[in-house]
């Protein structure tokens, strides 16, 4: 298991910036956040490179800025805008690859959406096919107030696409949702491929890591128990801290209980 950073935790601190904090600060294992498309170009994605190889960094995983629009880009009727969303995606995949990353993360559809379950899963592996040809997959989040923040949808995708569903697990937007990340884990199981953590107490749903009440400790044992090789990232919002330094130290603490 690798214990890293999301660049989103220190927004609107601008991405490069974000990246270069991270590797200044001896975090090795990154996800980008991207928050403009000017940020797609290739002159831009030199200097993100530059950043991840002067470090030594690992990129974990992006997440697009199309996550803002997924659910009228991808998951609505008008298949048109579609067919555009698998071009972005397959540019974010070109991306990924460069970069090393393995994923991609999907908010998708927002709730009461206009696709019925077959669809929306349609849907979410022309996305995975769109990335899969430069070696990345795309992992469905579960996200408040969207289609994927409903156990029992996440749950109706497991059963419907079997291994090709995949995962990132999201402490605070389970909290969110309403049930625990603990009986997400069990119920999605190994097609879990990625996790956002964070901590959370009745003050806030939101807080760095080991500020809260969650069992951290119980948590990794699960994840050892399962053989979990994959990445556990750090993503909060800026109302989590006063200081960048206190996500840096958080993560220490977190790889010290290992």
């Amino acid at each position: 298991m690798k214990l890293g950073i999301s660049t989103s935790c220190f927004y609107p601190l601008e991405t490069e910036q974000a990246l270069e904090y991270l590797g200044k600060n001896n975090i090795k294992n990154a996800e980008i956040f991207f928050n403009s498309r000017s940020e797609l170009k290739a002159p831009f994605i030199d200097i993100l490179s530059d950043i991840k190889n002067r470090y030594d960094m690992n990129i974990t995983s992006i997440h697009p800025t199309l996550s803002l629009a997924e659910s009228f880009m991808m998951f609505s009727a008008y298949e048109r805008r579609f067919y555009d969303a698998l071009d972005d995606y397959s540019r974010y995949s070109e991306i990924a690859a460069e970069l090393g990353a393995k994923y991609i993360i999907l908010h998708g559809g927002k709730q009461h959406g206009v696709l019925n379950d077959e669809e929306y899963c349609e849907r979410y592996m022309a996305l995975k096919r769109a990335t899969l040809k430069n070696g990345v997959t795309v992992l469905q989040e579960n996200v408040f107030k969207h289609r994927a923040g409903d156990f029992e949808f996440l749950s109706a995708i497991k059963n419907y696409l079997g291994k090709d569903a995949e995962f990132c697990l999201d402490i605070k937007q389970s909290i969110r949702c309403g049930y625990s990340p603990i009986t997400l884990m069990d119920e999605l199981g190994d097609n879990i491929k990625h996790y956002h953590i964070s901590d959370h107490s009745p003050a806030s749903d939101c807080q760095l890591p080991l500020n809260g009440g969650f069992d951290f400790q119980g948590f990794f044992e699960i994840l050892k128990n399962k053989n979990f090789n994959g990445s556990c990232i750090i993503e909060v919002y800026k109302n989590a801290y006063s200081d960048y330094q206190e996500i840096i130290k958080s993560k220490n603490l977190l790889e010290n209980m290992g």
